[in-house]
C-alpha cells in the first residue's frame, strides 16, 4: 500500500507533473516525473487510469498493483518529486512482473532525462 503521505492529492500537482515534467513510456504505462514547487519532504506519486484501461472492477485491480509497484520504488525518488502513472490498456491484461519491470524502466529513464541539459535552442 502506498503511504498517505506519498499520495497526490492536488489537481495542480498532476498538471505541474504531466505538463511541466519529463515523460517516458512502455506498453503498458506512460510516467511523468517533475519536481514540485514548494519544500516538499516526500515524493508524490498520483495514478490516472482511463475508462479506455477496462470497467470499475478492472481500473481498480490495476490501480491497486500499481500503488503496490510504487511503494516498492519509492526510495529511489528524491524529496519533492512529483509522479504520476498513466495506465494504458496493455496494463489491464499484464503481469505484476510486466508492471513492475515496465515501471522500473521508465522511471529510471525518466530520471536520467531530467539529469541531462536540454541543448541550447530547443
Amino acid at each position: 500500500m502506498l503511504p498517505a503521505a506519498h499520495r497526490m492529492r492536488r489537481p495542480g500537482d498532476f498538471d505541474r507533473a504531466v505538463r511541466g515534467g519529463v515523460r517516458t513510456g512502455k506498453s503498458t504505462m506512460v510516467v511523468h516525473v517533475a519536481d514540485a514547487l514548494g519544500d516538499e519532504d516526500a515524493p508524490s506519486v498520483g495514478f490516472v487510469v482511463s475508462k479506455a484501461v477496462g470497467n470499475a472492477v478492472v481500473r481498480n485491480v490495476v490501480k491497486r498493483r500499481m500503488r503496490a509497484v510504487v511503494a516498492e520504488h519509492l526510495t529511489e525518488l528524491a524529496p519533492g518529486t512529483l509522479v504520476v502513472v498513466r495506465s494504458l490498456p496493455a496494463s489491464a491484461s499484464a503481469s505484476y512482473t510486466t508492471l513492475e519491470s515496465d515501471f522500473s524502466s521508465c522511471l529510471a529513464r525518466a530520471q536520467k532525462k531530467r539529469r541531462t541539459p536540454r541543448p541550447v535552442g530547443r
